[in-house]
């Protein structure tokens, strides 16, 4: 009987552990969820345009096929090679995170650039060719994977640099909730945007009441407004959350300390002038700079990406053949 009672106190003290670590995981996880969430806004701004011009019955599929290929690139990919980097050279982990940045300081930069100067992109346009909406989709689900891969990097990178924890199995276990929350929220609340004006549609149209058929009236006029909304909010974020991951490795790596610095004490005296608000004043100011200086960044990328990078990319996948 003592025996038992021995086994019972040890799977007590055990489930103790184990209700504590999933504490620990959760608390860890939220807290990475938060420092890449400037990422994640971008991620849920760019994957709509993934089912723009198809069949309303195709949409939800392509999305299910596009998230799953985040959970592939997040659990099967990145995962074990960011653990086996952070346990081996984990000095490359902040280069890392600044490669990442850079990138999406050029994307968002390149957004700019598209939206003042509208052009168009004729491998692109040859790539996504709307007579054949087979291949189209299957272009268009590779295209958005391969764009989930480089975000997913980069949340995944941003959330093991938080993660403050000795312990292995702790780091995994985080990255992985981390990795499957934050792909379920963005790819839902995608899906919900993405059938929000066949919603509207519907109610506009059997609505039992006219507040109801007013509303689902409104869905349908608002969704582009929201959409146009979410890619201004998606491109600012990549330009906010790309410069101050850049200027905190030059900080960090003793590369350039000035710039993060200054910025910093920038966002202190903004704060201090204030009498209310002041950590939100701290963090805009410190926001807006690190934009700035992002979109600063991503037009010097711009040309370098364009005319070295992305030839030299093309020339050694042989996409450029396959173009002609």
């Amino acid at each position: 009987m003592s025996g038992l009672l021995a086994l019972l106190d040890d799977v007590a003290a055990i489930a103790k552990v184990a209700a504590a670590s999933v504490d620990d995981v959760a608390a860890a996880a939220a807290k990475a969820g938060a420092k890449a969430a400037g990422v994640v806004i971008d991620d849920a701004a760019v994957t709509p345009k993934y089912v723009h011009g198809f069949e309303a019955k195709r949409e939800l599929p392509i999305i299910g096929r596009i998230a799953l290929g985040s959970i592939r690139n997040k659990l099967v990919i990145l995962l074990p090679a960011l653990l086996a980097l952070n346990h081996f050279l984990p000095a490359a982990i902040t280069p890392l995170l600044m490669l990442g940045g850079a990138y999406l300081c050029f994307e968002g930069a390149e957004k700019v650039f598209h939206a003042l100067f509208p052009h168009g992109d004729e491998a692109v346009e040859q790539d996504f060719d709307p007579r054949d909406p087979a291949h189209l989709e299957e272009e268009k689900v590779a295209g958005a994977i391969k764009t989930d891969f480089i975000l997913s990097a980069e949340i995944m990178t941003i959330a093991l640099a938080t993660v403050e924890s000795p312990s292995f199995w702790m780091q995994a276990a985080t990255l992985a909730l981390v990795g499957v929350l934050i792909t379920v929220a963005v790819y839902g609340a995608v899906a919900l945007i993405v059938k929000m004006d066949d919603i509207g549609l519907h109610m506009a149209a059997t609505g039992r009441t006219g507040a109801g058929r007013a509303t689902g009236r409104g869905l349908v006029v608002g969704m582009p407004k929201l959409m146009e909304l979410l890619s201004t909010v998606g491109t600012a974020a990549m330009l906010w959350v790309g410069g101050s991951i850049v200027l905190h490795g030059l900080e960090v790596t003793h590369l350039w300390e000035w710039p993060y610095e200054t910025i910093h004490h920038i966002a202190e005296a903004a704060a201090e002038a204030v009498s209310v608000a002041q950590g939100f004043v701290a963090w805009a100011v410190q926001a807006a700079i690190d934009g700035v200086f992002g979109l600063g960044l991503g037009v010097l990328l711009i040309p370098l990406a364009t005319r070295v990078i992305g030839p030299m990319w093309a020339a050694a996948t042989g996409k450029k053949k396959a173009a002609h």
